[in-house]
């Protein structure tokens, strides 16, 4: 009999809700405002509108298998279950792609930011001390880490409403709506490529919400705890997406906003000046934002290796346990340096006339998006092959809504390989590497017994 280490349930609703909202709320500081750069405001808003319907209705649907199968590999246990260890392989691989390529993005947002306040700090080295520290307080325990993820979450709202408040006197319509259609003031056919171009940046307003489904098995009460999460998470994502952007974009020359890192404190100083109090004001703040979702992701990407190295898809290294403070030590440092590997890696991931951070955005949308074709299809095969499988929260409007979220999701992956071919061959190739080695290794999962491998009831 292998030593299987399982999680400990200690987390209720409001950190459940806390992380769900944290690990997204960094995309609404920096990330989605490249869209504005490929499709202009207005298309943007049609974007984004496509990609919140998407959301909404995986996420209604999502919860049927969170809350049906509550286990730290979240997507690669239902693919698992769904398709046996080929389906496992690919939404683990996505997954993993998914989470380890976010961090690095908003390290470097971090960096930009602290930027702002000391002009003479190196961005990379601040990224890299992010990872040092919050994967120390990763490490400290989940209790501790999903209790300052809530603290940050809760400050970096306030401070997002503080951020239309400020913007709010100096809004104009005028402004908005400005060359909205891709440079063009009114809506034409030509507008179209860019609203499909500027698809992984609306997904970035949204990405990782699912990571909460990693949480699962340190919750108290999934089956009631995991829908109350996601449901107000996504409510209040959409309030605030919606909100900031049209501020942002009211505020003056949203041209000067669309390829940068730091777009809300760019977009207060039109309207405050430099030197203002609300400016630093928002810098700090604005960490909490990118500290939140940052912390929240390693959480996340942790918990996946975590489980695919229990489940023998990764070394059995990644699977032990701290035997202090109960958390996946291991899990938390291999994604780290991979993360760090990625901020120094500017000259590979720069190509395509894209920024480090555009392209490390838009691989982790790859991620995302073959996670969420996979999940939906796992959801459709499951209701076939386990009509009897105890399904605490079914999906609402099945089959409806998670057929809308899967055509949606394959829309989106091909729209994004059209437009990012040399990044999808990166993708692609390791994809391939990781299915070489998951080949290779099966042998050895086939000797890990079967009570690991069932999903954890």
């Amino acid at each position: 009999m292998h030593h299987v280490d399982h999680l400990k349930p200690t987390l209720g609703a409001w950190q459940l809700w806390g992380i769900a909202v944290g690990l997204v709320i960094s995309g609404e500081y920096f990330g989605w405002s490249y869209g504005w750069n490929a499709a202009g405001t207005l298309g943007f808003v049609v974007t984004s509108i496509i990609i919140a319907v998407m959301y909404t209705t995986f996420i209604f649907s999502f919860t049927e298998l969170t809350t049906a199968i509550p286990h730290a590999g979240g997507p690669f246990a239902y693919a698992r279950r769904a398709f046996g260890d080929g389906g496992g392989y690919i939404a683990g691989f996505t997954t993993l792609v998914e989470f380890v390529f976010a961090p690095p993005a908003i390290a470097m947002a971090i960096g930009a930011y602290l930027n702002v306040q000391f002009p003479g700090a190196d961005v990379k080295l601040m990224a890299v001390g992010a990872y040092l520290v919050f994967m120390t307080l990763n490490i400290l325990g989940v209790q501790i880490a999903a209790t300052f993820e809530l603290v940050v979450t809760l400050l970096a709202i306030g401070e997002l409403l503080v951020f239309m408040g400020v913007v709010a006197p100096g809004f104009s319509v005028a402004n908005f709506v400005k060359g909205g259609w891709s440079g063009q003031d009114t809506f034409s056919l030509a507008a179209i490529p860019g609203i499909f171009a500027a698809i992984p940046f609306a997904i970035w307003f949204f990405l990782a919400i699912e990571g909460v489904a990693m949480a699962a098995e340190e919750t108290k009460d999934p089956k009631r705890t995991v829908p109350i999460a996601y449901i107000a998470g996504i409510l209040t994502l959409l309030a605030l997406a919606m909100g900031v952007m049209v501020f942002a974009g009211g505020a003056g020359d949203w041209k000067a906003l669309s390829n940068i890192n730091d777009p809300l404190p760019q977009a207060m100083k039109m309207i405050v000046g430099s030197s203002s109090g609300w400016l630093s004001m928002l810098v700090w703040l604005g960490l909490f934002g990118l500290i939140a979702s940052f912390h929240g992701i390693i959480l996340g990407y942790s918990r996946q290796i975590f489980a695919l190295g229990r489940a023998g898809y990764l070394p059995a290294y990644f699977a032990r346990i701290h035997p202090k403070f109960g958390t996946p030590h291991r899990a938390i440092i291999a994604g780290g340096v991979l993360g760090i590997v990625c901020i120094y890696s500017d000259e590979l991931i720069t190509f395509g006339g894209q920024t480090l951070t555009a392209n490390i955005v838009t691989m982790s949308v790859f991620g995302a998006i073959g996670m969420y074709i996979i999940s939906m299809l796992s959801l459709f095969a499951l209701r076939k092959k386990e009509p009897g499988l105890a399904r605490p929260f079914p999906a609402i409007g099945y089959p409806l809504l998670p057929g809308i979220a899967l055509v949606l999701a394959v829309l989106s992956l091909v729209t994004m390989i059209y437009y990012n071919w040399s990044l999808f061959l990166m993708f692609a190739g390791l994809m391939l590497a990781g299915y070489v080695y998951y080949v290779t290794t099966a042998k050895r999962r086939a000797a890990i017994d079967e009570d690991v491998l069932e999903a954890v009831s």
